[in-house]
């Protein structure tokens, strides 16, 4: 709730603690460290609190809830049961990540001067990547009244969502200014504390804000194209998959992969779409046999696992009842044993290397930088080889098709993959790779993709469609929280009258999208 979430004191978070129970290990020794600490529940520190910050933004839900925002992207279908997002369900954002920000700012306050850029940095960081994500869910919203509890402000007005944009590039931009001059800090299970590769994940960052900002390139107040070229100039670009902000498991218990079978008991249920495979057959992706199992039906007609054929997508916006039916005969495709039964699987991204070059490439079709052609290329050959290298070299996995040098040299050279000239074609392809490479990973970008480019082409089935108003549409975007209009309601249906004419509704259409 609003009112709770602008209050500011000292105190431990319950979630920092909960997380410090959690016994993952991802790269460091530090967090180990933190959890034999006979004080670490007794006194925050900064050091504490950035690991519970960093793992509140890596660490992912189980089971049927880690798959969710894959039904929004139409990577799967589900066969289980009726699930709203599967069918265009969008129902209310919630606000309960904004109770984090004083987690983010305390950090910084309780630092020693030798340490405070590194924890400001992260603290701004961390406020922008979550308020982003807030504002591409539903429009304006609170930020630059948040955190004033100790001025007795608790009911903060909305900002418009243009202004919300130019606070996070200005938080970002400090965040990097102070991430780039700090040194190494304590309380990163993920990258160690090293300054250097946070002030990579930073500008990677803004490069995804900025690009979400393509179809105002003409405002003159934020100067897109400039800033863009602006932010790759000043280089700390992310260089390789090693750069990734990204969560590593293992077969330990409690630090599998989230959609492991011993955790879940939903494995039965995914049916791999049509709208991913369909492009990974027509370019002939060997990634096909890494994200995909062949269909049952199709190996007893006689095909074998490394033949194309074997591979049938099924529209994930058919009824459930047809779904069921697929499931029952064995007519589609599930999810590749490695995602099941490898306990490992792979990595979880929550910033990565392949998406950076992705958006630096469609930066380059718009004209904002030069070369299109070369960080679209590294785009894919990045998202290849995570998936390679995070892969056992065992035909449970690959099904006898091994994504190798040769076959990654192959596909870069295919025909049908190769940029033209022509721009809505080649923004096509480079959404359509970007969409393959961010399967199982990263949530809802491909479903801002696609409402922000068109691409790639979501199935829409007018009959299953939950967007009743609109059943040709999939909806523009999620309603405000009920918490809001109960602790903040003139603020909440100000904001809603100044966007949308009053009528909070998933269909009507926010600033960056007009």
């Amino acid at each position: 709730m609003m009112i709770e979430i602008m209050k500011y004191a000292n105190y431990i978070s319950g979630m920092l603690i909960a997380i410090l129970l959690f016994p993952f290990t991802s790269c460091t020794g530090n967090f180990d460290d933190l959890n034999t600490d006979p004080d670490a529940a007794t006194k925050a520190t900064s050091t504490l609190l950035a690991t519970g910050a960093i793992m509140g933004i890596v660490k992912q839900p189980t089971a049927k809830s880690f798959v969710q925002n894959q039904f929004y992207s139409k990577y799967l279908g589900w066969a289980e049961g009726f699930e709203d997002a599967q069918y265009n369900g969008f129902g209310r954002e919630n606000f309960d990540g904004y109770t984090r920000l004083k987690d983010y700012r305390l950090m910084g306050d309780l630092s020693n001067p030798q340490d405070s850029a590194a924890y400001r940095g992260l603290g701004l960081f961390l406020k922008a990547f979550l308020l982003f994500n807030y504002t591409l869910n539903v429009g304006d919203i609170p930020y630059k009244d948040i955190l004033q509890g100790a001025n007795g402000q608790f009911t903060p007005k909305y900002d418009t969502q243009k202004d919300v944009f130019i606070y996070l590039l200005k938080d970002l931009d400090r965040a990097y200014e102070l991430m780039s001059g700090a040194t190494d800090f304590t309380g990163d299970p993920v990258l160690g504390g090293k300054h250097a590769k946070w002030a990579k994940i930073i500008t990677a960052l803004e490069l995804r804000v900025l690009i979400n900002l393509s179809g105002k390139v003409d405002d003159s107040d934020l100067n897109v194209r400039q800033k863009f070229a602006q932010v790759v100039a000043r280089g700390d670009l992310m260089e390789s998959n090693d750069d990734n902000l990204q969560l590593v498991f293992s077969s330990k218990e409690g630090q599998m992969y989230p959609f492991n079978h011993a955790q879940n008991k939903f494995t039965l249920y995914p049916i791999v779409s049509t709208t991913l495979i369909d492009i990974l057959q027509k370019n002939k992706d060997y990634r096909l046999f890494y994200y995909a199992a062949p269909s049952a039906a199709k190996l007893k007609e006689g095909l074998k696992e490394n033949e194309w054929e074997a591979y049938p997508g099924i529209d994930p916006s058919e009824p459930l009842d047809y779904l069921k039916d697929v499931l029952s005969k064995g007519e589609h495709c599930s999810l590749n044993d490695r995602y099941m039964y490898y306990t490992p699987g792979e990595p979880y991204i929550v910033v990565g290397y392949a998406e950076q070059n992705f958006i630096l490439a469609e930066a380059a079709l718009r004209g904002w930088i030069p070369d299109p052609v070369t960080y679209y290329k590294r785009g894919i050959e990045a998202a290849m080889r995570f998936t390679a290298d995070h892969t056992p070299d065992d035909a449970a996995y690959n099904h006898g098709m091994k994504i190798t040098d040769e076959v990654i040299t192959n596909f870069l050279n295919r025909e049908a993959i190769q940029l033209t000239g022509d721009f809505q074609s080649d923004l096509r392809k480079v959404m359509e790779q970007k969409y393959v490479s961010e399967f199982m990973q990263l949530a809802y970008i491909p479903y801002y993709d696609y409402r922000r480019t068109g691409y790639p082409d979501f199935p829409i089935n007018p009959e299953t469609n939950m967007n009743s108003d609109q059943p040709t549409k999939i909806p523009l975007r999620w309603l405000y929280p009920t918490s809001e209009f109960d602790h903040n309601k003139k603020n909440v249906e100000e904001a809603i009258q100044r966007q949308y004419n009053g009528d909070d509704d998933v269909n009507a259409v926010m600033w960056i999208l007009k």
